[in-house]
């Protein structure tokens, strides 16, 4: 058919007709598919090299003209005529796109979320928790790039930097988080090499045995105060607890008895998957008693009512800059948050408390080296004596900031120390 702008106007199917094909006579291939519903569209139709018919769409009529189709189609049989086959070549050009397209979509901290739904559904939670925290943390800058941007090179830029910071336990158990997470990417084919495969271990540092002093715990508690809600009251009750960081920044209003004198921390956010029970002591119970609480959220610290708080390297740093503000000589160097729950069991040894009582107190799992009757033992909450150990680890530390101290429950006073 001689095909016009105005013979195309003409067309149309027959009443019952799905749609009808013409071709035109002055490009061989040229065709015109017009549907029941009024459609008209322009296509090529040719055979490729190995036999095969194929047809391109070009384009619908009224959004390119007649001639337009007519270019497009001679372009078209001019690659076929050259050895070439176009519809190939648009394939692999659409699959490339969409490639592409969810490449880009698969960002590190999507990634991380599609681990955490679909990989790590049989972890336990604690695992689950640290694995996505720890890579979130360490890759921070690399959360929405694409997932396959991550090289082998940048990884071990950023595990070395750990290790020169002193934190060559984190640079290890994170390169063992990662590659875990790359390597179950790779089997479900969302990406098609693993950074960290064959990547060595960092060693991990010799363990601390930082210990605070009594004038560094006096400091540290009377500055974290110039903090403010939610981090200066949340450091004072790690160092009074001798918590966790995380467990107890995750604290919820629910999790605390309606007396005010205990903290149950469910299973499902300790790190060894036990529930705990934590004595909160009378400084303890003031500092939660002060704090501001929210009607929309259960957490206890958190800013925004969704999630609790988070940032303590930044956090780390203000408390340092308020410790050395206008003391120097006050600054407190090679300190960490997890150095206050090995202070306070250390003074607990040292006041007589026994060792079983301060493993209690820490949530420790116990050894499968230990004899029966020590297991035995260990087996036992010494609740009483853990409640009378935090206790005695309060006033330790509100003498040490040498400020008044009264305990309701022995009606005795501490005074301030005298130099």
């Amino acid at each position: 058919m001689k095909l016009t702008e105005k013979v195309i106007a003409g067309l149309s199917c027959a009443d019952g007709q799905k749609d009808r094909l013409v071709f035109d006579d002055t490009v061989q291939g040229l065709g015109l598919r017009i549907s029941g519903k009024g459609g008209k569209n322009f296509l090529v139709q040719f055979r490729t090299p190995t036999g095969g018919k194929r047809r391109i769409p070009l384009g619908a009529w009224g959004a390119i003209t007649l001639e337009q189709a007519r270019l497009a189609a001679r372009n078209t049989l001019g690659q076929v005529a050259a050895g070439r086959d176009p519809f190939a070549e648009r394939q692999a050009h659409k699959e490339q796109a969409l490639n592409q397209a969810e490449g880009d979509r698969l960002t590190l901290a999507a990634l991380l979320s599609d681990w955490l739904s679909l990989g790590l559904v049989n972890n336990k939670e604690s695992y689950r928790r640290e694995a996505i925290r720890a890579i979130s943390v360490a890759f921070a800058p690399y959360m929405q790039r694409r997932a396959d941007a991550l090289k082998r090179n940048d990884a071990l830029k950023v595990l070395d930097e750990l290790v020169k910071a002193g934190k060559g336990p984190i640079a290890s158990r994170t390169t063992a988080y990662a590659r875990a997470c790359y390597s179950w990417a790779v089997k479900r084919g969302c990406l098609t090499e693993n950074p960290f495969a064959n990547l060595p271990i960092p060693s991990a540092n010799k363990s601390r045995d930082r210990v605070l002093g009594d004038a560094e715990i006096a400091t540290l508690y009377k500055k974290s105060a110039t903090l403010g809600y939610p981090f200066g009251p949340l450091i004072q009750l790690l160092l009074l607890t001798a918590q966790r960081r995380d467990e107890v920044a995750e604290m919820r209003w629910s999790e605390i008895s309606l007396d005010g004198t205990t903290w149950t921390l469910p299973a499902g956010r300790a790190k060894n998957d036990k529930a705990h029970i934590v004595h909160l002591a009378t400084e303890a119970r003031a500092i939660l008693t002060a704090l501001p609480r929210r009607t929309d959220t259960d957490l206890i610290f958190t800013t925004n009512g969704r999630t609790a708080v988070s940032g303590f390297s930044k956090v780390k740093e203000r408390l340092e800059g308020a410790m050395a503000g206008d003391n120097p000589q006050d600054a407190i160097t090679d300190w960490r948050f997890h150095d206050f729950r090995r202070s306070c069991v250390t003074w607990l040894a040292g006041a007589g408390f026994n060792p079983a009582v301060a493993d209690k107190i820490l949530n420790h799992t116990t050894a499968t080296s230990m004899t029966t009757v020590g297991q035995v033992y260990q087996r036992a909450e010494y609740l009483p004596e853990r409640k009378q150990a935090l206790e005695a680890w309060a006033r330790h530390v509100m003498a040490c900031t040498d400020v008044e101290h009264a305990d309701p429950d022995e009606n005795i006073i501490l005074l301030r120390r005298t130099q």
